[in-house]
């Protein structure tokens, strides 16, 4: 078999939840790091991965930055989704105590999600690229003032010790991800649980975005997620949407048109299956 046809990239080093992710969702696979998210598109692109773990959207932080422009712009298309619980461990040196800590150095999206253990210790965040990068500057630094927020397998990788399980503010963190990759893999028509994925800029005129989405309510449409934001220039206001609907299905075409109607640069991202953690 092509390695490249058996591997699945991911943003981050080793030990990074999204490698945690590919190796739960696609066990048979061999996880790929790369550097960006640019990278790990573009590993896709050049099939050097067969697939693209991509983090989009946490339960407690949030948007992941970049996606929703990034995604359009890679010509990748989603496959599937992932729901991942995130558990964070305070991680040290050998011989590091939670008392003598003055730094704790994770990705900005895990430090967010960990504020309470923050605050709790007085310690100063430090931003880095990612969790696993992180825990692996802190094991190179051999500081014992110096802590990192990530997984437990960030701490079996780099020799740290967990100072502290699962110390994420709440109990149902959980990070979404979605699967790209180059060609579109359809679902089927006749499945119930389909969400389709896509973006689309409104016209610059009165109450577009409510004239453009009414016809997925006149046709019974579920839309599961709506959120915006802005092009570079803080110009046009741009949407990203899940609906639980396939494109081909008649009340979804009606639902486009209308919707197409009232904006412009629609593109589809996706059709995939919905995870099995939606109904949960």
């Amino acid at each position: 078999m092509n390695a490249a046809a058996n591997t699945i990239s991911f943003q981050g080093m080793p030990g990074a939840y999204s490698m945690m992710a590919c190796q739960l969702a696609y066990p048979d696979m061999m996880p790929l790091p790369c550097r960006t998210f640019e990278e790990a598109f573009q590993a896709v692109t050049d099939g050097a991965a067969k697939l693209a773990m991509i983090p989009i959207e946490n339960s407690v932080a949030g948007r992941v930055a970049d996606i929703h422009h990034l995604m359009p712009q890679s010509g990748l298309k989603i496959v599937a989704e992932h729901f991942q619980r995130v558990n964070h461990q305070l991680l040290g040196v050998e011989g590091a105590t939670i008392e003598e800590l003055t730094h704790v150095h994770s990705h900005v999206q895990a430090l967010s999600q960990c504020r309470k253990l923050i605050n709790d210790l007085g310690i100063e965040p430090v931003v880095h690229v990612d969790t696993a990068g992180a825990a692996e500057d802190v094991a190179a630094g051999g500081d014992k003032t110096q802590a990192a927020i990530s997984s437990e397998l960030a701490a079996d990788l780099n020799s740290l010790n967990v100072l502290r399980t699962d110390v994420e503010d709440s109990e149902t963190n959980t990070t979404r991800f979605v699967v790209l990759s180059r060609e579109p893999i359809d679902p089927g028509l006749n499945r119930e649980d389909v969400i389709t994925t896509f973006v689309f800029e409104v016209r610059n005129i009165p109450a577009s975005l409510y004239k453009a989405l009414g016809g997925f309510a006149t046709n019974g449409i579920n839309i599961t997620k709506l959120e915006s934001y802005v092009d570079s220039d803080f110009n046009a206001a741009q949407f990203y949407a899940d609906v639980a609907a396939h494109p081909k299905q008649e009340s979804m075409q009606l639902a486009m048109e209308e919707l197409q109607f009232f904006t412009h640069n629609v593109q589809i991202l996706g059709t995939y299956p919905a995870s099995s953690m939606r109904n949960r």
